[in-house]
């Protein structure tokens, strides 16, 4: 897993490692010292060795670049922030295919409707799915219905159909 920072960060760390162990501190230390593993301090001093300060430089992130640009994101957070309807949809729920629709028309850019998962995901956003209700629904009656009517329709077993902490019955104790 890559550790958090920039690339420019990690660099930085890399070079303070190779510093250290220039200046004699053991690998251990040096790992302390940076927040790394030991293994990590002993494979930047081999490319050290072998490539000098070149070796430690960042390397370019492997992929495809990012299609939307932070401001882009940001702005793209916001309307899906706001209801679905104020983007034109005629119900109040956000899908995938809905979000790349809405990248597609604000942003001249298209999105894959499982990527657009991803992408929400880095944003912040959690899938949710919506709890079906009645539009008549009255949330004081079933209120009143489970504090007042429930108890009192709800069976209780009786003092015989308890159960016993015994699997068998007493009768079957008897010695022949």
């Amino acid at each position: 897993m890559r550790p958090k920072g920039s690339a420019a960060e990690l660099e930085a760390r890399r070079c303070r490692a190779v510093a250290f162990l220039a200046d004699g501190k053991s690998l251990t230390e040096v790992a302390r010292l940076v927040g790394a593993d030991v293994s990590s301090v002993k494979r930047w001093r081999r490319a050290w060795q072998a490539g000098g300060d070149a070796a430690l430089e960042s390397k370019p992130i492997p992929g495809r670049p990012a299609e939307l640009t932070e401001a882009e994101r940001r702005r793209l957070a916001a309307i899906v922030r706001a209801v679905p309807l104020a983007a034109s949809f005629m119900t109040d729920w956000w899908t995938c295919k809905r979000v790349a629709e809405v990248i597609r028309r604000e942003f001249d850019v298209t999105y894959h409707p499982d990527h657009v998962g991803r992408l929400l995901h880095a944003l912040g956003f959690t899938q949710q799915k919506p709890q079906r209700r009645a539009s008549q629904r009255n949330e004081a009656a079933i209120a009143r219905w489970r504090t007042h009517d429930w108890p009192r329709i709800k069976k209780r077993p009786g003092v015989a159909a308890r159960p016993s902490c015994f699997s068998m019955k007493r009768a079957s104790f008897s010695n022949p």
